[in-house]
């Protein structure tokens, strides 16, 4: 069943329009708001044949309370994350390795939004969390992934280590990374097939996660910081893939 989103943001509501907007049952925009990015988002929804109305800042408010809007804010009606029966099918799906990013209890929304937005950027196929114990598809992620949302499946599963097993029985190779690993990730080879995994903020991945994965890999830390954020680890992961794909294509 759809549901209702509101959705907030010049990024994420141009987005919508560009890639959803038959999901899109309305725009609101600032009356003020008549620069270049106003009047795309104008273009845009009337092209599409959205719904959009000049309001004032207070319905803005009301509608998205407490956020940084930019001054316009969308509602979206749309089906929920994706979820284990539909994971199969977009792999087969699929006309080249899988390349999929796992993300073992990120709760934190800005977080999730900025993996999301750089997994988009490398080419990730799609991201995968846990149903319960991880952020799932807010407001506030969508605004962050500035776009990304809107193209990167997120796919939400009731038993990650069940997921995984899955996925390796598919062919699929599962690295994780873990500051105790023996093994850099500069060190290892990330062509074919590859799900990356990464843990939660300041947990690092759980035990039975740990273990599920098929190597452990760390990533070098040189100065007294002892870990870094889990975006900021994804995007050093996907691109270092994304490096090794690509020199693999032109040999």
């Amino acid at each position: 069943m759809a549901e209702k989103h509101i959705i907030y943001g010049l990024h994420a509501v141009q987005a919508a329009l560009e890639h959803e907007p038959d999901m899109l049952r309305g725009v609101w925009l600032e009356h003020n708001r008549r620069d270049k990015r106003g009047q795309l988002l104008v273009k845009l929804a009337r092209q599409a044949g959205v719904p959009l109305q000049r309001v004032g800042r207070e319905v803005l408010e009301q509608m998205a309370p407490g956020v940084r809007h930019q001054g316009v804010v969308a509602e979206v009606s749309r089906q929920p994350a994706m979820a284990e029966t539909d994971l199969q099918a977009l792999l087969e799906g699929l006309q080249q390795p899988p390349f999929l990013l796992i993300l073992d209890g990120v709760q934190d929304p800005h977080n999730l939004g900025a993996c999301l937005r750089t997994a988009d950027a490398a080419g990730v196929h799609a991201v995968i969390v846990p149903r319960d114990t991880a952020c799932g598809l807010t407001s506030t992620v969508r605004k962050v992934a500035c776009g990304a949302a809107e193209t990167v499946p997120l796919v939400q599963v009731t038993n990650l280590v069940r997921t995984i097993k899955s996925l390796q029985a598919a062919g699929i190779w599962i690295m994780g990374t873990d500051a105790a690993a023996e093994r850099s990730l500069y060190e290892t080879d990330l062509q074919g097939p590859l799900a990356l995994v990464l843990g939660a903020e300041g947990k690092g991945l759980r035990r039975l996660t740990r273990e599920a994965c098929d190597t452990l890999v760390n990533l070098p830390m040189f100065g007294t910081v002892q870990s870094l954020n889990v975006s900021v680890s994804a995007g050093i992961c996907l691109y270092e893939a994304v490096r090794q794909r690509r020199e693999n294509r032109q040999e």
